[in-house]
């Protein structure tokens, strides 16, 4: 490391910096929920909108994670330090600060994610690039290389637990606009906090003041044509592109057709972000040393048996066995909410590999803006596949069909696995057998 002349003291500060650092972004970026679980409910039962017109909402407030990229060459071209969540602050206290209507709570929820973005991409790439100096450390263990992935990972999954707990029972007693209030406050102390961090004292590599924009660019390029990069990237991508989301669609059934209460909901998605918690402690423990290409193959097929699983649900299967609506749509539901993001772990870990020295915000910020891009795609098909079953206003019997068309979408990723690289451990066991 750079700071290898100031000792093993020096070492651990900028270890303790980094992981305040990234604690402290990754907690927040998991209590965004808190805020959206208002949003939620404010435009079904404030604003009357339609699930189609939620999800599209939904869908179209990320489209400021899609030029990830920019922000990456920008930080690795000049080296902006831009951690500070100025913009998220200012946009959710915006919210509840003026009169909102459709129009104004989509520019506030553009201008909040757009924040947001920037602060993912740095803290992205602090990620990437202590991962990467892990790696290629001597005096560090190659099992230590996921465990900072893997400690972001908790964090954000404890901001998840968090936020949904405190969410689901503020729902009930507080207006949205209250919770988006204090959601603000909460990151305006983050911006405090953040601004006591100096960049110095996280010994990240400084960017060559002789690299362009342009040249940063097309080194990237070039780096993106790598194929085991390529080829990864587009397979995490449409594994997600190629499945109808119908998260608005499900929202609407719980709450209008089943009667679930939103606490109830809350806890789903506790016990989702419980779950989610539980994979980065199993993963850092017991699974890093097993091929990711695996482990990202077995959750797709996971994920296609749980809407499976959806689909005998809203048949009455479960009811008939005696299996509560509200038990099944805490645990199953709320798993199979987070089950798209199990990959994402392993996946990180294996592009930290893969990744060129010197690149790495860039990279990584590459790889979230094509997952966030395949997301909206998702929440677009979703809205088209609702209306291809017939499911509009109070009719939600063409659902069941959805969802096996949903499930069926979700397998097909599965015949392309080998686009994903074995990664450096699977390579070495191999050797060693």
């Amino acid at each position: 490391m750079v700071v290898s002349s100031s000792g093993s003291g020096g070492v651990s500060e900028i270890v303790r910096n980094r992981k305040l650092l990234l604690g402290i972004g990754f907690l927040v970026q998991g209590l965004r929920c808190f805020p959206w679980m208002g949003v939620n409910f404010f435009l079904k039962d404030g604003l009357r909108v339609d699930p189609s017109t939620l999800q599209i909402l939904q869908n179209s407030a990320n489209l400021p994670m899609v030029a990830k990229p920019l922000y990456g060459i920008l930080s690795d071209s000049f080296y902006i330090f831009a951690q500070h969540p100025f913009l998220q602050a200012v946009s959710w206290i915006a919210i509840c600060t003026s009169g909102i209507s459709f129009l104004s709570i989509t520019f506030y929820l553009l201008l909040g994610n757009l924040g947001a973005s920037i602060v993912e991409v740095a803290n992205d790439a602090i990620v990437a690039e202590t991962a990467k100096q892990s790696t290629s450390s001597k005096n560090t263990k190659s099992s230590s290389s996921g465990e900072l992935q893997s400690f972001v990972w908790m964090a954000s999954s404890i901001g998840g637990v968090l936020g949904n707990l405190i969410g689901g029972v503020m729902i009930d007693k507080f207006s949205p606009q209250r919770m988006f209030f204090i959601f603000g406050i909460l990151l305006t102390f983050q911006f405090l906090i953040t601004l006591f961090v100096h960049e110095s004292s996280l010994d990240l590599p400084k960017a060559p003041t002789n690299v362009g924009f342009r040249k940063q660019l097309s080194q990237l390029m070039i780096a993106l044509k790598k194929p085991e990069i390529l080829y990864s990237v587009i397979w995490l991508s449409l594994s997600y592109a190629v499945i109808p989301a119908l998260t608005g669609t499900m929202f609407f059934y719980q709450t209008q057709h089943l009667k679930i209460e939103s606490s109830l909901l809350g806890m789903s998605k506790v016990f989702g972000q419980a779950a989610m918690l539980l994979w980065g402690i199993v993963y850092n423990r017991h699974l890093k040393s097993i091929s990711s290409r695996k482990l990202i193959a077995a959750v797709q097929v996971t994920m296609a048996i749980f809407m499976v699983s959806d689909y005998l649900f809203l048949n009455g299967v479960y009811q008939r066995i005696g299996l509560p609506d509200s038990v099944y749509v805490i645990v199953f539901s709320g798993l199979l909410e987070v089950l798209y993001f199990f990959k994402v772990l392993p996946f990180n870990v294996l592009m930290a590999q893969l990744c060129p020295p010197g690149f790495e915000g860039s990279v990584m910020a590459f790889v979230t803006s094509a997952v966030a891009l395949a997301l909206i795609v998702s929440g677009y098909l979703g809205v088209a596949l609702a209306s291809f079953v017939g499911v509009k206003g109070d009719d939600f019997s063409g659902l069941p069909r959805g969802l096996l068309i949903q499930a069926a979408c979700t397998i097909l990723p599965v015949f392309w696995c080998s686009w994903i690289p074995e990664d450096v451990k699977s390579k070495a066991k191999g050797k060693e057998n």
